[in-house]
């Protein structure tokens, strides 16, 4: 028959894991981070409350190399870093 051996498309997701999804009135963060950061990997930390887009609050931390982690908000460690 025709079309053996040949596969269909493979979709991949170019995001790694814990990194937020953009662009959509979604929550950004579908799953987090299970490393704990130390604070002088991070640029920049950013909380968004929960509302219309996402049910649950999000921590989206910018490392220094630029690269982008979506937090556990209910981490103790991270409970640390959001109340500085």
């Amino acid at each position: 028959g025709r079309g053996r051996g040949r596969a269909g498309p493979v979709v991949t997701s170019a995001c790694p894991a814990g990194a937020p999804v953009t662009g959509e009135l979604r929550c950004q963060c579908l799953q987090t981070a299970s490393e704990r950061l130390g604070p002088r990997r991070l640029a920049h930390v950013e909380l968004i409350a929960e509302g219309p887009h996402c049910p649950v609050p999000e921590v989206i931390a910018t490392l220094k190399d630029g690269r982008k982690l979506c937090l556990n908000p209910a981490a103790p460690w991270v409970q640390l870093i959001i109340n500085k």
